[in-house]
């Protein structure tokens, strides 16, 4: 677990430095620069793009992961690489040539209070495009163990590109409108310098002749593609389908709920980066013993790390939506609450999609990845449009959903390996959590009400001195119960 916690902690920081970069934008500049009409469309067209991102992809950044090191030739692994490169371009190209008819289609699923989507679809496919290849060249690095740096163009890029445009925004600089331009651009120059870091660490002989297994490599892509696709519809279906039902601007309003719930998962991002290539190399080794080793241990280190800020979020989240400029915003507290959880217990699994992903079994994925896309659009369709329960029932689809099916892969990979990602400490970890939350979601400071100008400092103050509060009392326990004996190394250091 040494390279695995070592470029996860650099991962770790990067992401949670993103993020916070991302809560700036999200809780402050979005809702006050772009105004919730404007964000609610950007949510919209980035959330589109998500969707259609797997299917232009190919699956390439899996198969990548996959079969780079089942070869033990330079030359074979150049072959593979040269083979795979433009994959996504069979898919790609067929899809931009008849983007009139998914333009039509896509406004065809928005009302016409909405229209205003119409100028910027096809900003929707550059996006896609830009993103699929940004994962085929970070996989291309990842096998290499290289991610801090592909690390950062995914987590920091964005997030700090948004922060220079919403500035520009609220200076005159650009319009509104142009912030999407400029967004989409910096989409398709992030591939760029994300190629070219991948041709920098491993640039590769190109030749014009397939692997001996390319059939099998056609065959994995195919059904991660189509896993990928459907289980991609899980991740954004919700912040598609408002604009078929209400105004866009809820989507602005759930985007920030959803964000706030994210929050928890920057730990098991920045993990998976390293996993992945670790859990594919012991597969492909048949090295179990490994395999296990790497998913009990990224289990209950993820799940530590996570039910940490899973408390700082939920215990802190009132007071954050308090900071909000429009008071529509507010009110998320439950959008949070499922979110964080169903995260949580994603976390939990630690690195079971690895191995599901990288073993003879991936077939499963397909499957599942269906199933859930169903449930939780059928669930959708159930709570936000016929039971009417606004987005709090978007955000219980998705958990109830996210439960059930990993609840389905953690006895699929039992059934099939044997392993789980229990421990005796598990438990412990999981009464930690449920305690320490059960302790402070109902208690803030009483702190009286400080204003700089019109803005309120109180929340804020709330937050801090019950966020130390929190992580003192919760790290000490964590050493005192000897939980994970990663954590109790790392903290004897500071405790010596």
């Amino acid at each position: 677990m040494g390279i695995v916690l070592k470029q996860s902690f650099r991962n770790t920081i990067i992401i949670y430095g993103a993020f916070l970069l991302g809560g700036i934008n999200t809780i402050v500049f979005y809702p006050r620069f772009l105004g919730k009409e404007f964000y609610g469309m950007v949510v919209f067209l980035l959330s589109a793009s998500n969707l259609i991102m797997p299917l232009t992809a190919f699956g390439i950044q899996y198969t990548i992961v996959k079969f780079f090191s089942s070869y033990t030739s330079k030359k074979e692994k150049d072959k593979f690489l040269s083979s795979v490169i433009f994959l996504p371009l069979l898919i790609a190209l067929p899809i931009g040539f008849f983007w009139d008819y998914m333009h039509e289609w896509i406004m065809n699923k928005v009302t016409e209070e909405n229209s205003i989507v119409e100028n910027y679809t096809f900003s929707i496919y550059l996006i896609a495009v830009a993103c699929a290849y940004f994962e085929l060249f970070y996989s291309w690095t990842k096998v290499q163990l290289q991610t801090v740096f592909g690390n950062i163009l995914k987590e920091l890029w964005n997030r700090a590109v948004v922060m220079v445009l919403l500035l520009a925004v609220f200076f005159n600089v650009i319009t509104k409108s142009e912030f999407i331009y400029y967004l989409t651009i910096a989409y398709l120059l992030r591939v760029v310098v994300m190629m070219s870091y991948a041709f920098y660490v491993y640039l590769p002989k190109f030749y014009f002749k397939l692997p001996n297994n390319f059939s099998e490599i056609i065959k994995y892509s195919m059904y991660i593609i189509l896993a990928g696709s459907a289980g991609a519809i899980l991740l954004d279906i919700d912040k598609i389908m408002i604009p078929g039902k209400d105004e866009i601007e809820k989507a602005a309003y759930y985007a920030v709920a959803v964000f706030i719930g994210s929050f928890i998962e920057a730990p098991s991002r920045a993990m998976t980066q390293i996993l992945q290539p670790l859990t594919s190399k012991s597969l492909n080794e048949f090295n179990h013993k490994e395999v296990e080793n790497l998913y009990k241990k990224s289990s209950i280190n993820l799940f530590l790390v996570g039910g940490l800020f899973f408390l700082l979020v939920n215990c802190g989240v009132t007071e954050l939506f308090k900071i909000m400029p429009d008071k529509d915003y507010a009110g998320g507290e439950y959008v949070v609450l499922m979110i964080s959880l169903a995260k949580l217990y994603t976390m939990f699994l630690g690195s079971n999609g690895a191995i599901i992903n990288n073993s003879k079994f991936y077939k499963i994925t397909l499957p599942i990845a269906i199933g859930m896309s169903l449930s939780v659009y059928i669930l959708n369709k159930l709570f936000y449009f016929n039971l009417n329960f606004g987005t709090d029932g978007l955000a219980l689809a998705t958990l109830l959903t996210i439960v059930l099916f990993n609840t389905l892969k953690i006895w699929y990979v039992y059934a099939k390996f044997k392993i789980t990602p229990f421990t005796n400490r598990s438990w412990r970890a999981f009464m930690l959590i449920l305690v320490t939350f059960c302790v402070f979601y109902f208690w803030n400071f009483d702190i009286p009400m400080f204003t700089i100008g019109s803005f309120s400092i109180s929340p804020i103050l709330n937050i801090l001195l019950k966020s130390i509060l929190i992580t003192v009392i919760y790290v000490f326990l964590i050493f005192k119960l000897h939980i994970s004996t990663e954590f109790d190394a790392l903290l004897k250091r500071f405790y010596k």
